[in-house]
């Protein structure tokens, strides 16, 4: 199917969610810790889409850290800076999601081609994957910061293709993020959908995703059937 498989990393190998436990720790009230991670991630995309717009381009780390300032305002939660640069940090050190690895593995010996793809800076996301034990499993870490634009813009996308010398039609995004998987169908990629939550909707778009799986294992399934 693939000669190349091009990885999403926040929400598609990494758990963003994954923060959750230190916001309980932080919150006056622990109960909320969990739609204070939703919203920051929500924010820190919507941030990273107006500045692609805007032609603002900042580091996908400025975009994390105002989502995060939004979000402390916005649920009145009044977080201490100690407690901001803290979380900052954590969000930096996610946890891999639990199938990962072995997926990740059975990909690499079955001989599939595999690179990160993400948003971050690639010092972040280096550091991000070697935190979680997965960083071995990528010939190359391929970010937008090259070409300081955000997905889903067409441009980051032909970048991929373009450092990895690859053709788009051995070149499949993966992503658990609908916009990436649209963006990336809509630059002539391929994609596979990551749908770790089986009640969340596709994009109405009329562009859909060339095969969908539950997870990474399922992916690899998919790929390297079991003989």
């Amino acid at each position: 199917m693939a000669t190349l498989l091009a990885f999403d990393v926040y929400g598609t190998l990494i758990d963003t969610h994954g923060v959750v436990t230190e916001l309980e720790e932080r919150l006056d009230d622990p109960s909320r810790a969990a739609e204070f991670s939703r919203r920051w991630r929500d924010k820190q995309l919507e941030y990273s889409f107006r500045r692609g717009l805007m032609g603002a381009y900042v580091d996908f780390a400025r975009c994390t850290r105002e989502a995060l300032e939004y979000t402390d305002r916005a649920l009145q939660t009044r977080l201490f800076e100690a407690d901001k640069d803290h979380l900052m940090g954590s969000y930096g050190q996610l946890p891999a999601f639990p199938e990962a690895e072995q997926a990740l593995a059975r990909l690499a010996k079955a001989g599939v081609s595999c690179v990160a793809f993400s948003n971050g800076s690639q010092e972040a996301v280096t550091r991000l994957l070697s935190a979680a034990g997965l960083r071995d499993r990528f010939e190359e870490i391929v970010s937008v910061d090259e070409v300081k634009r955000f997905k889903p813009d067409p441009a980051v996308y032909f970048h991929l293709r373009q450092r990895l010398e690859a053709e788009p039609a051995d070149t499949w995004l993966v992503s658990s993020n609908p916009f990436d998987v649209i963006g990336a169908r809509h630059a002539g990629l391929h994609a596979a959908w990551v749908r770790r939550n089986p009640e969340a909707p596709f994009d109405p778009w009329g562009i859909e995703p060339d095969i969908t799986v539950a997870d990474l294992e399922a992916l690899a399934d998919y790929l390297v059937p079991a003989s």
